[in-house]
């Protein structure tokens, strides 16, 4: 098969993000590839036909390719690709490529630091520390601070996130359930795995229900009044996955009735998160701006997985690193 990119020395890179330094850290591998980097809708569109490879997440439009005729691959810059029209995209010709296991360990950490802030009470404190107030020790044993030993994760979502947020849990000494598509991928360090259709029976067991799993139109709502309501009065809620794998309405409702204790969530439905949302004034919900895959090492996990791809295409090999389209 021929190759669908030109040679090194007439490809062209564009590099399309808001915030995150591509460029820069690209230029710091002396590559010889020539790129250039966009930093709005308005820049892409003026720049794309100049692209033979498209490195975005947030300002794909599935018209660009009317205006980007030598495009022929595009690297997602985040594991989720339901921006993406896959019927667009090969219509035109061009590859598609997700960003997937780019930010494993950054969210499996994220997750577990947002479990531990609410065992550990740490918004609590930092609030404290604004107002000056040194709490006293504390004689109720619902406002103290808790320990993760001895609890029961149930997780939800078991690849590469899922699955070390289940082996970190197991790590505190947490007893995890696995929730995932297809229980023959295997438990991933759980010490059980179940399948999605079977997990409404499993929340009553969950003292922190975390969701790591895609947004397909399997999980979209996955989380919905009912399963909200088999929660348990202490349990937790944290969502590093996407907001609309959670039924918002219903979890808001819940959360203002104190159905159950409280959640963190890295990620909303609306982003970001509307002014006008109650969940920002809930004292017991953690919110965090969808930060959980932001590290020092994300551009260059996605440079990564964007050459290794480069390569191939120009060898003529049709596979793909997290292949899409």
């Amino acid at each position: 098969m021929p190759p669908m990119l030109p040679p090194r020395e007439k490809l062209t890179i564009c590099f399309a993000h808001v915030a995150y330094r591509f460029g820069d850290r690209f230029a710091l591998r002396n590559t010889g590839l020539k790129f250039i980097e966009v930093r709005s809708r308005e820049e892409l569109d003026a720049r794309v036909a100049e692209a033979d490879v498209l490195v975005c997440s947030g300002m794909w439009r599935n018209d660009l390719p009317q205006i980007a005729p030598k495009l022929r691959f595009v690297q997602s810059a985040s594991a989720g690709t339901d921006q993406y029209d896959r019927e667009v995209l090969t219509k035109a010709g061009i590859r598609l490529a997700s960003g997937q296991g780019i930010n494993a360990n950054a969210v499996s950490e994220h997750a577990i630091a947002l479990m531990l802030a609410l065992l550990r009470r740490i918004p609590e404190a930092r609030d404290n520390q604004a107002k000056h107030v040194w709490r006293g020790m504390m004689g109720d044993f619902a406002k103290r601070e808790d320990e993760a030993g001895g609890k029961t994760a149930v997780v939800v979502g078991l690849g590469r996130i899922g699955g070390r947020i289940a082996r970190l849990c197991k790590a505190l000494g947490m007893k995890v359930v696995g929730v995932r598509r297809d229980v023959a991928g295997g438990a991933e360090g759980a010490d059980e795995v179940h399948s999605f259709r079977d997990l409404k029976p499993l929340l009553p067991r969950a003292d922190f229900l975390i969701l790591a799993c895609p947004l397909t139109d399997e999980t979209r709502n996955l989380i919905d009044a009912e399963a909200i309501a088999a929660l348990k009065p202490t349990a937790q809620l944290i969502n590093v996955a996407r907001g609309r794998v959670v039924d918002e309405p219903a979890l808001i409702a819940a959360l203002a009735a104190h159905k159950f204790k409280g959640a963190a969530l890295d990620v909303t439905a609306e982003e970001p998160l509307p002014a006008s949302s109650p969940l920002w004034d809930m004292p017991h919900v953690l919110i965090t701006p969808h930060t959980g895959g932001e590290t020092h090492m994300y551009e260059d996990n996605v440079l990564d997985f964007m050459l290794e791809n480069i390569a191939r295409l120009q060898r003529g090999e049709t596979a793909l690193v997290n292949q899409i389209v």
